[in-house]
């Protein structure tokens, strides 16, 4: 793979580039053009679910921070929450899945060999309704996972976003001039 090209403010500060000053200014205004001038806003689907605006606020003030709280990450942010509020929801419901299955099998554990000889029929129901229960479960298991991928690479691009500001950061501290020369310049 690649290195990816270094940004305008990186090749500014190294002070030595065969580009010419035609590309560089190119360059400047073509960085500057994906800029926006606004910050993201929270869309109306967020702002309702309580669990999304919690994690809206959350990454704002975070992407505020670092200065990257554009108009452009928008709709990706906004995306990212309601994921994030439909996976709380699925776990939860797994969760009540869960409950419910295993407070079955605890009241089946406890009946007496009398008690299951004498509801075998209502017992075949029931198994039948927790192998139903259990294929909810699986069915929450694989759109979690499916969401959760969404997640990921929602964040992977985030962190390859932040990655990018990195690179903007010079290597080498700007060197002081020497106090001499600094006197004889005035």
């Amino acid at each position: 793979m690649p290195t990816p090209p270094k940004p305008y403010a990186v090749i500014a500060g190294e002070k030595k580039s065969h580009r010419t000053k035609a590309e560089m200014s190119a360059k400047k205004r073509g960085e500057e053009s994906l800029k926006t001038s606004s910050k993201f806003k929270e869309r109306p689907e967020v702002k309702k679910n309580s669990v999304a605006h919690k994690e809206f606020k959350r990454l704002q003030k975070i992407l505020s921070e670092i200065d990257k709280n554009d108009a452009i990450y928008e709709a990706v942010i906004n995306r990212y929450c309601i994921l994030q509020a439909e996976c709380k929801e699925i776990e939860e419901q797994r969760n009540t899945y869960m409950e419910l299955l295993n407070e079955i099998k605890q009241a089946l554990q406890e009946l007496t060999k009398e008690e299951k000889d004498k509801y075998v029929v209502e017992l075949s129901e029931i198994v039948r309704g927790l192998a139903q229960i259990s294929n909810q479960i699986a069915a929450c298991d694989k759109t979690l996972g499916t969401k959760r991928k969404m997640l990921l690479d929602i964040e992977k691009e985030n962190v390859m976003t932040i990655a990018a500001a990195l690179r903007t950061i010079p290597k080498n501290a700007e060197k002081e001039k020497h106090p001499l020369l600094k006197a004889l310049e005035g």
